[in-house]
């Protein structure tokens, strides 16, 4: 009998032993990690270099104007919010017809500053381009807003050398003065006046 005892102690030991070790759980070797995101800074963008060169008659004489936009890093970088761009420079110069120099200056945001509001204060030099000449002055188109080319956020100006080659600038209201005639001769109209 004790030997049935000591079998059935040893079956019992095996049947505990198996019972065991077949419910423990396996170890496992994955390793679960998390992929890094390398988010990569937008690089700071050019607006566009132009330039451009006109023949025009003024004040009895043939001048050449040439207009130069070029981005310039040595200035603050502008956003649109969203992407940085480097501000702008414009060239403007004005030779004789025997080539020499008239007139050359290089405008920065900082020559309009005072003709722009707030809100545009942190936008680009867009541009200055020839307009006309009238009478003693050459007229020159500016423009200052939004470096985004897709975007119509700016404001007009003109910039006006004189024959002495004298600069002055002001915002440009002939647009706000044409929309403001058409809405008043469309508002006469439909009165009937």
């Amino acid at each position: 009998m004790q030997m049935k005892k000591h079998i059935l102690g040893l079956v019992t030991m095996s049947v505990a032993i198996c019972l065991t070790s077949c419910g423990e759980k396996k170890e496992k070797t994955d390793i679960i990690a998390r992929k890094h995101i390398v988010v990569r800074a937008k690089e700071t963008r050019m607006m566009g270099n132009h330039s451009e060169s006109r023949k025009v008659q003024w004040i009895g004489n043939s001048y050449t104007v040439d207009t130069d936009l070029k981005a310039d890093k040595s200035l603050p970088i502008v956003s649109d919010g969203e992407q940085k761009y480097y501000d702008n420079r414009a060239t403007v110069k004005i030779l004789r017809k025997d080539g020499s120099v008239f007139f050359n200056r290089t405008f920065s945001k900082a020559d309009f500053i005072n003709q722009i509001d707030a809100s545009y204060k942190d936008g680009a030099l867009l541009g200055v381009v020839y307009d006309k000449c009238d009478g003693n002055n050459l007229y020159f188109a500016a423009s200052v807003g939004s470096p985004d080319k897709s975007s119509d956020e700016y404001v007009p100006l003109v910039v006006k050398i004189s024959r002495f080659g004298e600069v002055s600038i002001k915002k440009d209201a002939t647009l706000d003065t044409q929309s403001e005639m058409t809405s008043n001769n469309t508002a006469e109209e439909e009165e009937g006046v």
